[in-house]
């Protein structure tokens, strides 16, 4: 993971360990061959997004132990698939993202003016205005 960098130039932070997210369940949102997702942004979830989420066929909401999955609330932060968040800033509907935990990655797709946009605030627990 050392080698891992945000879309800020520095070292990866880790997205979240309660609830557990990532490809992986390790935490990070880093990018993964064997991930088509592509789940690279760590975004804080609205109810917002959770619902045009679940009307997109991704329910996040509802528990899937089988899975290990316990189900979203807003104000969690997850690694969320490139291509659903990109739908979701289209619609309007996108969720604050932690650039810090946020994979470099990202930037093929989405530059890095359009992600300070959503950057998340003190209020979400991620530390965006340096204070």
């Amino acid at each position: 993971m050392e080698s891992e960098r945000n879309v800020l130039g520095g070292e990866l932070a880790p997205c979240s360990m309660d609830p557990e997210t990532g490809f992986m369940r390790d935490g990070y949102c880093y990018p993964l061959q064997r991930d088509p997702g592509r789940h690279e942004i760590c975004a804080v979830m609205t109810a917002e997004f959770l619902e045009y989420s679940k009307a997109q066929g991704n329910d996040l909401v509802t528990p899937r132990p089988e899975l290990n999955f316990p189900g979203l609330d807003p104000g969690d932060h997850w690694c969320v698939c490139v291509p659903r968040w990109i739908e979701a800033h289209e619609d309007g509907r996108a969720p604050p993202v932690n650039l810090e935990a946020t994979s470099e990655d990202v930037l093929e797709d989405i530059d890095l003016e359009t992600l300070k946009g959503y950057a998340a605030d003190a209020d979400s627990d991620v530390d965006a205005a340096g204070e």
